[in-house]
């Protein structure tokens, strides 16, 4: 009687939907996920066994790792996309098989505008034919042995500009209405929003709740200043109307003085350019989203 020595895989393919199905009834991430199938040759009770069985182990705890490094990228095409993906350590969100895989994953969200994470991983990877999105983040997990994870996205359709960070730390996609749009001026505009992190858009964007409360700062800190005590109720309107209108200044995009020439705000360049400011998204690596 002949011992098969043939690995675990070649009896059973795991499949995207395989890990899918799996995460969603043990929230364990992908890669252990697809561990366990592996271990349990294909066998769905058998993998959630495992999983719980292992659970505290050093293989069970990829998951539990923190991804708080990692990289944005961008694709620019008939859509743009812009994607972060996160891993445990800034060394590893420098290397080509990182800097690779976002990209792939950028272009892949352009291509195939996938409606949440769990539809892109288990979407067919345009660059790599016969492999799907889950597959390949294993396949770079199986390399640099780091949880990786992707965190958000966002694909936007139209006239639309992008600037990534050098580092990838910080990248911005945004959106335009106009019958033309120069270049340079979209990537200009990414470039002031990654730089100032703008709250909104426009003043009718800021919330509500986070209006209200900078006008209670303001209203506090003016009447708080023994310099105002003596003044008549619609000076003191007038001085909180004034810090209301720098703190906007400082905070809505279309208010901030443009950073390459601040004789003009963003708004006015954009109105002077002919365009008409839809949407922006800045994405940086880390942040609570």
């Amino acid at each position: 009687m002949g011992l098969d020595i043939r690995g675990k895989e070649s009896f059973m393919a795991i499949t995207a939907n395989d890990v899918k199905t799996l995460r969603g009834r043990t929230n364990a991430p992908m890669m252990e996920c697809k561990t366990a199938l592996t271990e349990s040759g294909g066998d769905m009770e058998k993998a959630v066994d495992w999983l719980r069985k292992k659970a505290g182990s050093k293989i069970g705890n990829f998951a539990a790792r923190e991804t708080a490094e990692g990289r944005v990228g961008i694709c620019l095409d008939t859509c743009g996309a812009i994607v972060e993906v996160r891993c445990e350590t800034a060394p590893v969100s420098k290397t080509d098989q990182f800097i690779q895989l976002t990209t792939e994953i950028a272009k892949q969200i352009a291509a195939k505008n996938p409606a949440n994470v769990e539809d892109l991983l288990a979407q067919a990877s345009v660059a790599h034919p016969g492999r799907t999105i889950a597959d390949r983040v294993m396949d770079v997990f199986a390399i640099l042995r780091e949880n990786i994870r992707v965190h958000r996205f966002t694909r936007l359709c139209g006239l639309v500009g992008e600037y990534v960070h050098h580092d990838g730390s910080v990248g911005v996609l945004l959106l335009v209405e106009g019958a033309k749009a120069d270049p340079q001026v979209l990537r200009d505009v990414c470039m002031h929003i990654t730089a100032r992190n703008p709250v909104s858009a426009t003043k009718e964007d800021v919330p509500a709740d986070k209006l209200a409360k900078e006008t209670e700062i303001a209203r506090e800190q003016t009447t708080g200043d023994p310099k105002n005590k003596s003044k008549p109720a619609n000076i003191i309107e007038k001085i909180i109307e004034g810090k209301m209108k720098t703190w906007l200044a400082d905070n809505v995009l279309l208010e901030q003085p443009f950073v390459k020439d601040d004789t003009k705000t963003v708004g006015q360049l954009l109105s002077a350019s002919g365009l008409k400011l839809v949407k922006f998204v800045r994405y940086k690596v880390g942040e609570i989203s």
